[in-house]
């Protein structure tokens, strides 16, 4: 038996299909992306806007976009990369049962998926207060 194989089946399986990042759970075609765009609800934070629309899936789906304007494929690629993790990491922070564009615009500015997440938090709770009263 291969090395790699062994180490693995020691692990808690069920852990890590949970913190696992499906295909599924991410957009990727235009026309998702355009949907969420067209109909869906604007939050605003420092550098970025998630747009959220309500989706039947049952689960939360992310889609990423990131402005041409931040210079060099390396750093919006790192952008994603974060965005992501934060996503696979965090997920029940962000809004349930959502499709939600994170569009970032020159002067995002955190390098860290706990970073993102406390901000993501912070707006989803804004937005949970405001539609309560």
């Amino acid at each position: 038996m291969p090395a790699g194989q062994e180490a693995g089946r020691g692990f808690l399986p069920e852990l890590v299909e949970k913190l696992r990042l499906r295909k599924s759970s991410l957009l990727r075609k235009g026309w998702e992306f355009e949907r969420v765009y067209s109909r869906g609800k604007r939050l605003h934070g420092d550098g970025f806007t998630l747009i959220c629309e309500p989706n039947f899936s049952g689960h939360s789906r992310l889609g990423i976009s990131v402005h041409r304007k931040i210079r060099g494929a390396v750093k919006r690629n790192r952008i994603k990369r974060i965005i992501r993790e934060s996503f696979r990491l965090y997920r029940e922070q962000y809004p349930q049962s959502m499709d939600i564009v994170f569009a970032v615009r020159p002067g995002f500015s955190l390098a860290h998926p706990r970073d993102i997440i406390s901000v993501v938090a912070l707006l989803v709770r804004r937005i949970a207060n405001t539609h309560e009263g």
